[in-house]
């Protein structure tokens, strides 16, 4: 039997250099759920118009079932001249149930089915990395008990800058994936549009309902044009974009871990589990994990970047460019997944070292900035306050000496009212807890936000919209 996507006016067969140079099953075969899902949903439709009976509608989608099921067992046999999954689908479909299954395609192109399927795989995948960004939230805030009253140097420049207590540090990644959260949801938002029924490009002169359909696939909205519809793939580069930030968040913090776990700053122990050694040096307990998390980020934007140059010139309607667009976002849900995956048991298993962080806490100077709000709070002007506490920095670096450690006369020598309170504003713990400001990391701020932060997962997950067979 020909290929169904050739007519009958082709007078040769294709080329098999041909078949193998525009074949996708090999990628795309993974939407063959959606794929189901879509033509189950088209044929009750065209039931309900009357271009199915019931017990064709019935029929196609018994038939359906038992193909997804072959597929689910590996049992489905694949066929490069057939291209495609949807070709596939509907070619069994035929084999098995003859003139019904030609039905199916009534009112409908390749091009809004795999539109269609395509916007339900993006979906579904986008609900699975907002379920592991809330779990990897959770893991955060699951620190912030356990590590309550520890403080740690925050860092601009790579250089020390002034105290924090870890649950800062914490929750400071659990902002930044809530952003990425928000993005998801509003990704999803806008991939949550149903393309079936649009057909080819213009639409279709038979009486169909595309609403039924949006609503059989939990699709919010119906998208309105159908020359846009043939053509658009911003959702797959949106979502594509939304993983380059995570992946760029999720990178920042490998990167500082990265660096946290060495000799030279010896903050934290990671879990040996999730580390690798070495070939020839016995002692090494290397990040690796963390490490490919790094790497694994340049994927996910040249994912991003294949995207971007392949829609970038491309004329109304559909061209066969977009068949291109699948492997890109493929890899990049499937590269940012497995790094959320892997990342939530570091952060819940990794342990830091109090005891080295403690020793070296006085170093840096991280009480400076305090110091200098002290005098401002006195009448000094801010530069001037400035000006003089770096020059008390610099008489302590020259005797090797904190702030703390220096005597009344040289504070004096700034600022000649100051008294042996200064002494109550130095040293890294009385810094932290001179903090007031909304969002610092004075210690009844962190505490409302732990308890604020605890509140909003508990019940985090996103409302999951996808309807009973689709996965």
């Amino acid at each position: 039997m020909a290929s169904p996507s050739r007519s009958g006016a082709f007078q040769e067969a294709v080329d098999r250099r041909v078949e193998r140079f525009t074949e996708s099953i090999s990628f795309d075969r993974r939407l063959y759920r959606q794929d189901v899902a879509g033509s189950i949903a088209h044929a009750q439709m065209l039931a309900e118009r009357g271009l199915l009976t019931v017990d064709e509608a019935n029929a196609i989608e018994r038939t359906l079932r038992e193909i997804e099921g072959e597929l689910d067992r590996n049992e489905f046999p694949i066929r490069i001249e057939l291209e495609d999954i949807h070709m596939h689908i509907e070619h069994a479909l035929i084999e098995r149930l003859g003139d019904v299954g030609r039905k199916l395609h009534t009112g409908r192109s390749r091009n809004d089915q795999v539109s269609t399927d395509f916007r339900l795989w993006v979906r579904d995948a986008l609900d699975r990395i907002d379920a592991r960004l809330l779990d990897l939230q959770r893991a955060f805030v699951g620190r912030c008990d356990g590590d309550e009253g520890i403080v740690l140097p925050a860092y601009t420049h790579l250089q020390r800058a002034q105290p924090v207590l870890a649950a800062h540090y914490w929750l400071a990644y659990c902002e930044k994936f809530e952003r990425d959260r928000e993005r998801v949801a509003d990704c999803r938002r806008r991939t949550n549009r149903s393309s079936l029924g649009a057909a080819a490009v213009a639409g279709t002169s038979i009486d169909i309902d595309r609403h039924a359909t949006a609503a059989r696939l939990g699709f919010e909205q119906v998208s309105a044009n159908s020359l846009d519809i043939s053509s658009d793939r911003d959702f797959a580069v949106e979502s594509v974009f939304v993983l380059s930030l995570i992946a760029l968040h999720l990178s920042t913090w490998a990167e500082e871990w990265i660096l946290w776990s060495t000799a030279e700053y010896e903050f934290l122990e990671l879990p040996n589990a999730f580390c690798t050694g070495s070939s020839i040096m016995p002692q090494k307990i290397n990040p690796d994990v963390l490490e490919l998390t790094r790497g694994k980020t340049a994927r996910v934007i040249g994912d991003l970047q294949t995207l971007l140059v392949l829609i970038k010139a491309l004329p109304l309607a559909y061209n066969r460019d977009l068949q291109e667009d699948k492997p890109a976002v493929f890899d990049a849900f499937d590269t940012v997944e497995a790094t959320l995956e892997l990342a939530v048991p570091i952060v819940a298993a990794s342990r830091l070292r109090t005891d080295r962080i403690e020793a070296r806490l006085d170093r840096g100077f991280l009480d400076a900035t305090t110091l200098m709000e002290h005098l401002i709070k006195r009448g000094t002007p801010q530069r001037t306050a400035h000006h003089a506490v770096g020059s008390l920095v610099r008489a302590a670096m020259q005797q090797g000496k904190r702030l703390q450690d220096l005597d009344l006369e040289r504070f004096r020598e700034v600022e000649p009212t100051l008294g042996p309170e200064v002494f109550e504003v130095l040293g890294v713990r009385r810094a932290v807890e001179a903090f007031v400001s909304y969002g610092s990391t004075a210690p009844v701020q962190v505490a409302a936000q732990v308890r604020s932060w605890k509140d909003r997962l508990a019940s985090g997950a996103t409302e999951r919209r996808t309807p009973a067979g689709v996965s």
